[in-house]
């Protein structure tokens, strides 16, 4: 049950900060956004890397191993950056449409799968 919480969380966390690098870039598509200053975005993107280390420290905690958890820490990094380009790529899709991922992205993003298949299997 605590890996399952642990992935959840990195999920949830992983999410807020995709959208604290990288969401301010459509705030010129709103009217609000589209007269922001740098500092403005720059301190709407800590609002929300506030809430990513809400969820994420959490994960982290609960999820290592010498806390109780199931995972070694480089399990859980290896598990955050999968997430990572897994929330990346739903969120480029969704709110990027000029944005193509093309079929080197996809056997590069492919290649980090295989790469926690390779952390996790115990040789």
């Amino acid at each position: 049950m605590k890996g399952l919480r642990t992935v959840t969380f990195l999920f949830i966390s992983n999410t807020f900060m995709t959208f604290a690098w990288y969401g301010h870039l459509k705030f010129k598509d709103y009217s609000w956004g589209k007269n922001l200053s740098l500092i403005a975005i720059i301190l709407i993107s800590w609002g929300l890397a506030f809430f990513e280390y809400l969820f994420q420290v959490p994960a982290n905690e609960g999820g290592f191993k010498e806390n109780g958890g199931p995972f070694t820490l480089v399990e859980l990094k290896t598990i955050q950056e999968a997430i990572t380009l897994t929330v990346f790529m739903i969120f480029t899709t969704l709110l990027f449409k000029n944005e193509k991922l093309g079929w080197n992205h996809l056997v590069g993003f492919g290649l980090i799968v295989l790469a926690v298949f390779v952390i996790f299997k115990k040789w």
